[in-house]
């Protein structure tokens, strides 16, 4: 399965940015659940959110709760992260992952959950 990121780009503090990711190959994401990470510069990759294979389950980090929404649709083949009240702070670049199983729990928050992993799409908030 090959994820495609998009979106990214450069947003004063305070403003929004949704990212996509969308599968480039003939398959289906309708059976994964999906996952955003970010990496910011000189640090570790970090879990942002997750959605299980039909949208019933999903988990935030508390960074971003309340602020971001993950979401899916299934006949588009693309899950979605819709970035509000952007912060210096959320400045990384921003990875789609898939994982098969298709059930989320807490693991979700975990890198070794997810089979598949995008190219990432570099999201700059300026102060």
């Amino acid at each position: 399965v090959q994820l495609q990121a998009s979106g990214g780009g450069l947003v004063q503090a305070g403003g929004s940015l949704k990212l996509s990711c969308a599968v480039a190959s003939e398959r289906t994401l309708n059976n994964y659940a999906m996952a955003w990470f970010r990496q910011a510069p000189g640090k570790e990759r970090e879990f942002v959110a997750a959605i299980s294979w039909n949208g019933g389950t999903i988990y935030y980090a508390d960074s971003v709760k309340g602020r971001f929404t993950i979401s899916r649709d299934n006949a588009k083949n693309t899950v979605y992260l819709q970035m509000n009240s952007l912060k210096p702070e959320d400045t990384a670049v921003y990875y789609c992952a898939a994982d098969s199983y298709g059930v989320i729990d807490d693991s979700a928050r975990e890198e070794k959950v997810y089979d598949y992993w995008g190219q990432g799409t570099l999201v700059t908030v300026s102060s």
